[in-house]
């Protein structure tokens, strides 16, 4: 409703141009020439076997085999059924159709071939002829997760359900232990005839069941809890193996419709050995119209579409991507220039769905694009003019370079840094003293261009006076140790670990002890009164932990993803945490920072939200970020080596103008996003092509509203278009939608009544410059939308004025002040396009 009632605003004046429909001369998007789809090919490409190796311990092992082949255009074909498996030595173990199971102890080999390829993988198998004993966490926990019973919904509630509770997704095995073999209302087992407990007769279905029949007799579910019963019920012994990690295969599938993909997935052990458990693990799609999955690991494609297929088993969650295009579809990759590495990842991922980019945005559109996402400002008309006329085929990079090295590309990030830092003041904790030391300190150093990892160190190991040191803010703005750890997790690794507070996080790899280990770094700080009333002391104390929310544990500091802390005796936890979180040891510091960029200048993350990174949460470009943060670190945590990448990639330069192929795509950077200017930014502009100033709170009259210090200054403009109020770090509180409240303040509010008479933009124009109508309007277009009118638009202005403007002048200027109002909330200037 906003985007028309701004359109209509200047339909009767601007001739109904639609946003960016008439810019200069954008360049269109024809789609590449489409050539008939390469024929499969009677011999595959690139032959691939899963797992790369096979390793059988007891009587009751075995492992399912997954073949894929790549054809030349990228689909991929599951050829399991139509491969040959043999075995060197066939006394060792025996095939089963794609299934490997032991016979005798050994080493030897799986060969696999189809057609003229070939694959050989390591066999090994110990203790064929011994049965492995019943194991309640190995071999009945992952039951409870795979039939659904410790879900949220059902006994993993937190009450559980008609009588019965589990913790939730298995936190707490030892709990779930006593609660089934011990606690007296909530028993389920009967020892003495095992096939009659409720634990089977219920999952059956025999018995009344208010979760349904959950599996069937003699199925593996089945037979691993009526095995455990009929051992009777024992439980672990204190050494018992623990899973270690979980794959997935393949880890992509670009596969046409109608066809189908197994999946395998397979446990490692704390004791060396691993299991496939692919009938165990809870496995899922998140687009079930394009690649739904069965409970089996069969993936049958549907509708075209992007799917990522994830695997829960124990503490792990896993991802698989899957495409899904159409049967037999004509496509053919025309050599589309790529600029620098992030093409190469962007066109590497569009072939894959069979897309083209659209074309490069013409001059015009990339200098607006760029000024406003480095400097947070538009062109001024003669650094337009300069620009498009430079004949130098760099000039784009030359541009960029020079924006970069700009006081106002600083400033916007230092808006950016201390939204994610909250920098605010309040009546109780932070002065406002206080917070205008830490936002200056913080632009400092990204003045200075002290590297990101040595900033984020600085932050995090900080001790001392918050007016001294104002570094040390960190600690006074949030002062609850717990949150201190979830904001330094969300913040710094893009993780919001605040799930695994109370249980194992259900959609992510974090466990209790993760979150509370992570949380022991943060434990020991402390504070006292400096001299100044207003100021706070921070530092650490030597000594008291975090309260684990399981008992009769005390968690050990523990990096996220990563081993336990070595911490010297009197060492302080926080400088161990801050080398270990900036530095290259850490695999998601460097990625999440990247991400944080891409998003500014791209719209949208590769992770979205930027700050949500979980597993079942994917990047929609692995290979993307990933390149991302290795340049990141190659560049020693250089912000503006980074910036420039991506602002000279013809990714970033693409026209918003989609061809027939992406007109749909709203992920993948196929073309060129539609993105409203952030609320300080248009704040900015509006006085930039207004010729006003604003002044707010701390900062002389003219200062820029990305310079504001805190969080607690703002006005209507700026709280209606969604500045940030920085409470918390969540991305989500800088509002970006368009409502229908902006669009009134600006058609009736003052920001541009007001700004536009204030200024005297036209006036001067008209009165002192003695410009004729037709180059005001020019000028106009130039401030605000950096192109000039279409001959279609300047026919329709030049129809409102007087036939003789001279003559007429007060008709006149009110004729061009109408024009420069309605220019002012046309959709093509509150977005960046």
């Amino acid at each position: 409703m906003t985007w028309l009632l701004g359109s209509a605003v200047c339909v009767s004046l601007l001739g109904g141009a639609a946003l960016n429909s008439s810019a200069a001369d954008d360049a269109k998007s024809p789609v590449p020439a489409a050539h008939p789809a390469t024929p499969a090919p009677a011999v595959a490409g690139p032959f691939q076997v899963f797992p790369p190796d096979v390793s059988l311990e007891s009587s009751r092992d075995y492992q399912s085999i997954v073949v894929q082949v790549t054809r030349p255009d990228g689909v991929t074909l599951d050829v399991t059924a139509e491969s040959k498996i043999t075995l060197a030595d066939p006394s060792m173990a025996k095939v089963e159709g794609a299934t490997i199971r032991p016979v005798a102890d050994g080493t030897s080999q799986v060969i696999v071939t189809y057609q003229d390829h070939k694959a050989i993988l390591p066999l090994t198998v110990k203790q064929a002829k011994d049965d492995r004993p019943v194991s309640f966490r190995l071999d009945v926990m992952p039951v409870f997760l795979k039939a659904g019973c410790n879900t949220g919904g059902c006994h993993g509630s937190a009450r559980g359900k008609d009588g019965f509770m589990l913790s939730l997704f298995g936190y707490d095995a030892a709990g779930d232990y006593d609660r089934i073999t011990r606690a007296q209302t909530t028993r389920r087992i009967n020892l003495a005839v095992p096939e009659e407990s409720l634990m089977i007769t219920k999952s059956l279905g025999s018995v009344q069941h208010t979760g349904g029949q959950l599996f069937k007799k003699g199925d593996h579910l089945h037979t691993a809890m009526l095995r455990w019963l009929e051992a009777g019920a024992p439980d672990d012994a204190p050494q018992v193996a623990e899973p270690i990690s979980l794959e997935l295969y393949p880890k992509l599938t670009v596969i046409e419709s109608d066809s189908t993909q197994q999946f395998v997935a397979r446990a490692k052990y704390s004791d060396g050995t691993d299991r496939d458990v692919t009938n165990l693990v809870l496995l899922s799609s998140n687009n079930d119209n394009s690649a739904p999955i069965d409970a089996n690991g069969k993936l049958t494609a549907k509708s075209r579409g992007e799917a990522f297929i994830m695997a829960r088993f124990a503490t792990f969650t896993v991802v698989s991507q899957a495409i899904v295009i159409p049967q037999k579809l004509k496509y053919e990759w025309s050599n589309v220039a790529e600029y620098n590495y992030i093409d190469t990842h962007v066109h590497n991922k569009l072939k894959n769905l069979r897309m083209f980019p659209s074309e490069v945005c013409s001059d015009e559109v990339f200098a607006r694009r760029v000024f406003l996402d480095i400097v947070g400002l538009v062109p001024k008309a003669d650094e337009l003019a300069a620009f498009v006329a430079d004949k130098d085929p760099k000039k784009r990079e030359k541009l960029v370079d020079e924006l970069l090295g700009r006081k106002e590309f600083v400033e916007l990030w230092v808006m950016k840094f201390a939204e994610l830092l909250k920098i605010r003041s309040d009546n109780q904790q932070v002065s406002y003293k206080a917070a205008l030391l830490y936002f200056n300190w913080l632009q400092d150093q990204m003045s200075a261009n002290v590297p990101m990892d040595q900033i984020v160190q600085k932050l995090i190991a900080a001790d001392g006076g918050t007016f001294d040191n104002p570094a040390t803010n960190y600690y006074q703005i949030e002062r609850d140790t717990l949150k201190i750890a979830e904001d330094t997790a969300q913040v710094f690794m893009g993780m919001r670990i605040q799930c695994a507070q109370c249980h194992n996080h259900p959609f992510d790899r974090w466990t209790m002890d993760d979150y509370y280990g992570f949380a022991s770094f943060f434990s020991q700080v402390s504070r006292k009164p400096g001299e100044d009333p207003r100021e706070q002391i921070v530092f650490d104390r030597g000594n008291g932990e975090v309260k684990h929310h399981m008992p009769n544990r005390t968690p050990k500091p523990k990096f996220l993803g990563g081993d336990f802390a070595k911490i010297e005796q009197g060492q302080d936890r926080r400088e161990v945490l801050a080398k270990w979180l900036a530095s290259t040891e850490n695999p998601f510091f460097a990625k999440n920072l990247a991400n944080i960029v891409w998003a500014h200048f791209m719209g949208k993350g590769i992770i979205e939200p930027v700050d949500d990174v979980r597993v079942s949460n994917p990047p929609v470009n692995p290979q993307l970020l990933d390149a991302l943060g290795s340049r990141f670190q190659e560049y020693k945590y250089d912000f503006k080596r980074l910036v420039r990448d991506i602002c000279t990639s013809r990714t970033y330069q693409l026209s918003t103008h989609a061809n027939e192929t992406n007109a749909n795509d709203e992920r993948n950077f196929a073309k060129a996003p539609i993105r409203r200017i952030r609320a300080e930014v248009l704040l900015d502009v509006i006085g930039q092509v207004t010729e006003t100033n604003e002044k707010f709170r701390g900062l002389p009259l003219g200062a820029r509203a990305v310079q504001i210090a805190d969080g607690n200054t703002t006005n209507f403009f700026l709280t209606t278009f969604g500045r940030a109020k920085r409470e918390t770090v969540c991305s989500c509180e800088v509002e970006m939608d368009p409502s229908l409240s902006q669009a009134l303040h600006l058609l009736n509010g003052q920001t541009t009544n007001g700004r536009i008479l204030q200024g005297g933009v036209v006036r001067k124009m008209l009165l002192e410059k003695k410009m004729e109508p037709d180059q005001i309007v020019d000028e106009l277009y130039v401030r605000c939308l950096s192109r000039k009118p279409s001959p279609e638009e300047l026919q329709t202005l030049r129809a409102n004025l007087p036939k003789d403007p001279k003559a007429d002048i007060v008709e006149t200027e009110k004729v061009l002040t109408d024009i420069f109002w309605a220019l002012l909330n046309a959709p093509e200037f509150m977005f960046n396009h």
